[in-house]
């Protein structure tokens, strides 16, 4: 038996020189030559994920290739590369992978972000933009935005009288969930004046473990052996998160629709302005398409964490950044004064 083991690292030699043999052949983009069996370069990654990446794409130029268990994965990290991906061929890079959280929280790959390029989801894209997202309806919700970063402020001002640290983070983060909701469906559930407790700790609870549930099936779509030998404990519980996320926004849809029949019917509702609302109008016109499930799957589509996690950065730069952070003060003390805050119409005044 001893002899066998003593062939392991001339197997795994030969693996690794065949493997780099076969992407020169086929003329792929560079790639580290530690290829290993069944794990790929999976051994190369550390937390936090864009540092590791970053560390080998500077070895390695900004396009290499990657094989982590049994997927191939391209790393572009140049603005021109991407570019060249995103811009120019744009339709061969649209498809995202068919991952276990596609099958399960993207409703089997139907949602905007997991659906495949195609009909359906030029279809979707197209409602969000013009629908949802447009200049129009981002106009009438401005006060939305007005009110929540207003809260903010005020929440903000509390904690320095007080002399308290703030976690900037939770604050934004919280701020863009509030935006969030209400615009899709009128009700904000973090901080001050929560309407309904419990709906609110609800929602806080499905948001606080989709991606910790989410992220525990991830090694799973790199090694699916896993999924052979008995891990699909996390998947089940990835499906029973889903089951509550459909429960919960259903609850929100069947909600607008009773606000909108006591409007018709002469009560005093809240004017037609959320994204559920918009949705529903559509359902009466085209019920065969824009069933309940549609519905849950467009306002389910969120970038919060982008969002606060852009303006997390940007703060941060900026106290890093002191003579930055003077300019962008000075601009506003020119054109808006000290007054009042400042409002999305000011924005095209303010360049820097």
């Amino acid at each position: 038996m001893d002899y066998l083991f003593g062939y392991i690292p001339l197997i795994i030699a030969l693996h690794i020189f065949t493997k780099h043999s076969l992407r020169k052949l086929k003329n792929l983009p560079p790639s580290p030559l530690l290829n290993l069996p069944i794990f790929g370069h999976l051994h190369l990654l550390e937390k936090p994920l864009y540092r590791s990446l970053a560390k080998i794409s500077d070895s390695y130029g900004p396009i290499l290739l990657l094989q982590f268990g049994s997927r191939r994965v391209l790393v572009v990290s140049s603005p021109s590369s991407a570019e060249e991906c995103l811009h120019k061929n744009d339709i061969i890079f649209a498809n995202r992978p068919n991952l276990i959280a596609g099958k399960h929280i993207g409703n089997d790959y139907t949602t905007v972000v997991w659906s495949p390029y195609g009909d359906h989801w030029r279809n979707l894209r197209k409602i969000s933009s013009i629908e949802l997202l447009s200049t129009h309806r981002l106009e009438m919700l401005q006060s939305v935005r007005t009110d929540e970063i207003k809260d903010m402020i005020k929440t903000l001002h509390r904690y320095s009288d007080a002399r308290q640290t703030v976690d900037m983070k939770t604050a934004f983060y919280d701020m863009m969930m509030n935006v969030m909701m209400r615009m899709i469906a009128g009700k904000k559930y973090y901080g001050e004046n929560v309407e309904d407790i419990k709906m609110a700790k609800r929602f806080r609870e499905i948001v606080h473990d989709t991606p910790r549930i989410v992220g525990a099936t991830r090694i799973q779509d790199f090694l699916p052996v896993l999924r052979w030998l008995g891990a699909g404990g996390a998947e089940k519980r990835l499906v029973m998160l889903q089951k509550k996320r459909d429960m919960f926004m259903q609850e929100l849809v069947e909600q607008c629709k009773k606000g909108m029949v006591s409007t018709a019917a002469g009560e005093v509702g809240r004017k037609d302005n959320t994204m559920i609302e918009v949705l529903l109008k559509l359902q009466e016109k085209e019920p065969e398409y824009y069933t309940d499930r549609i519905i849950r799957n467009l306002v389910m589509a969120r970038g919060t964490n982008t969002s606060a996690g852009t303006m997390e950065w940007a703060l941060s730069l900026l106290l890093n950044n002191p003579e930055v952070l003077k300019k962008a003060q000075t601009e506003i003390d020119n054109h808006i004064g000290n007054e009042r805050i400042i409002n999305e119409s000011d924005i095209a005044n303010l360049p820097y």
